[in-house]
């Protein structure tokens, strides 16, 4: 007998001192081999090359320095600015996330609710009731009312609850950063696709002009045929040059519209809209200082790194919830209330009843059943912790490979102006020495193709600088931290 009572002394001591089993979650170190002078396996250049004409600007790489909430406003371009506010505003992919954070909340509220106050029930019963004649009893048939409130209360004594409510916070801390995430993608997708629209016209211009310039040709070369200078043949070549010129326009029409029914339904508006911006190259301006989170700090910056370690914190209180089941389990039950055989009687003070119970469950045998869900918690811990692993190694790698294409787009920006100039001069000259009957058609058919090619190709290469420029930022997480602490998670 003092054995029992020293047992359940110990534990209700136990569930009063409140520990918890199962592991403590502390967030993950940092990847090894981390350096925190370069992402890149050699240091990178401190600013890129230099190109005439938009886009061109040499950027220069700000290590240490913090990232604005709004990124995006670094274009400086109005239209664009208005565009992000109104896709944050409507999108729904946002309202999604949204909501799904207001559910881990709730169901927080809820877990909360059910496990650490006591239940309190109120209960009203009325029976009819008949004994039959044994000898024992009078046979007859009575009514039997009763009102009464039970208590139930569960003491967490090995921190099953306390876990419960870990993971459900991990929830809602794993909804917070999709949302963040959520909200990153969306502003970084509508910047990159303002871009594309800007360089498809871009594109589209320099089509254009081309075909422009390539039409003028042909009437020169028509009339040089009524005159008898030239070959039919000479005729043909150039309006096949012209045809498949023109065939070119389509394609990038096509595209362009596109472009623009994905800003549409990016912006949470139909692709009828009429009032949606137009983005132009050179309505863009290419930030020349780009800031870069010490890489220390990228893994507590990305938000998809950031709900990876939720997923991996859930997973840690699920271990601790499962081996929590392992143990002894307690309840304690009170009631208070009264009874009698009519309802006036029920009030009456000789009729009160009440109860106190108090339980130990513990479980003996069931089949290695609670075991094995332990390892599987610790299997699922397992899995997590590789995944955030691999979210990780991304984060790493998009910000390695941004810094890379800032560095080589802005050397083939270089390289593609001066190759542009050069056909462009090449083929100035192709048409006088043409003119003159000093080169053949077909060598002023090769210059044609040779500054169309290119002239196309630097609207491609201007466009891509931008395009970098937005990857940067959404590779290093996009700045939402210096947001107002109402509106974004602590980092």
């Amino acid at each position: 007998m003092g054995g029992r009572r020293c047992t359940l002394a110990a534990l209700l001591a136990l569930a009063a001192a409140g520990c918890a089993v199962g592991p403590d979650f502390h967030p993950p170190a940092p990847p090894p081999g981390l350096r925190d002078d370069s992402y890149t396996p050699t240091p990178m250049p401190s600013a890129t090359v230099s190109a005439p004409g938009p886009g061109g600007a040499s950027q220069h790489l700000a290590l240490g320095q913090d990232i604005p909430a709004q990124w995006w406003t670094v274009f400086h371009s109005p239209e664009l600015d208005r565009l992000v506010r109104t896709a944050l505003e409507h999108s729904p992919t946002v309202a999604a996330a949204e909501a799904a954070l207001r559910q881990a909340q709730e169901n927080y509220d809820a877990e909360r609710g059910g496990r650490v106050v006591p239940a309190v029930n109120a209960q009203l019963g009325a029976a009819r009731e008949h004994l039959a004649d044994q000898g024992k009893t009078v046979n007859g048939v009575f009514s039997l009312y009763n009102a009464s409130v039970n208590v139930s209360y569960a003491p967490d004594a090995f921190g099953a609850t306390r876990r419960v409510l870990e993971g459900a916070q991990a929830a809602i801390d794993y909804q917070r950063y999709q949302l963040e995430a959520a909200q990153l993608a969306l502003t970084a997708n509508v910047v990159t696709a303002a871009i594309r629209e800007a360089s498809l016209r871009a594109q589209l211009r320099a089509t254009t002009e081309v075909l422009a310039a390539q039409r003028q040709q042909l009437g020169v070369i028509d009339k040089q045929l009524q005159a008898g200078a030239v070959a039919r043949a000479v005729l043909l070549s150039q309006r096949s040059q012209v045809a498949q010129t023109a065939a070119t326009v389509p394609p990038l029409e096509k595209a362009l519209a596109q472009s623009r029914h994905a800003l549409s339904a990016l912006a949470g508006q139909l692709p009828s809209t009429p009032d949606l911006p137009q983005f132009e190259l050179a309505s863009l301006t290419l930030p020349e200082q780009l800031p870069v989170s010490l890489p220390s700090a990228l893994a507590r910056q990305r938000p998809d790194v950031r709900a990876s370690e939720a997923l991996l914190h859930q997973a840690s209180a699920q271990v601790g919830v499962a081996t929590a089941n392992l143990y002894p389990q307690i309840t304690l039950n009170a009631s208070y209330g009264a009874a009698g055989a009519s309802p006036h009687e029920v009030l009456q003070a000789n009729n009160l009843v009440w109860n106190l119970a108090a339980g130990l469950t513990q479980p003996l045998f069931n089949g290695g059943a609670l075991t094995a869900k332990r390892r599987a918690a610790e299997a699922a811990y397992d899995a997590a912790a590789a995944q955030y692993r691999a979210t990780v190694l991304a984060a790493f790698q998009n910000v390695a490979d941004s810094l890379r294409a800032l560095e080589s787009d802005a050397s083939a920006l270089q390289a593609q102006a001066d190759a542009e100039a050069l056909a462009a001069e090449t083929l100035a000259l192709a048409r006088r020495q043409y003119e003159l009957g000093a080169i053949s058609y077909l060598a002023l058919l090769d210059a044609q193709r040779s500054f169309q090619q290119s002239h196309v190709a630097l609207a491609q290469a201007q466009a891509a600088r931008y395009a970098d420029t937005a990857a940067l930022f959404q590779a290093l997480g996009g700045g939402w931290w210096n947001r107002a602490p109402a509106s974004a998670a602590a980092p």
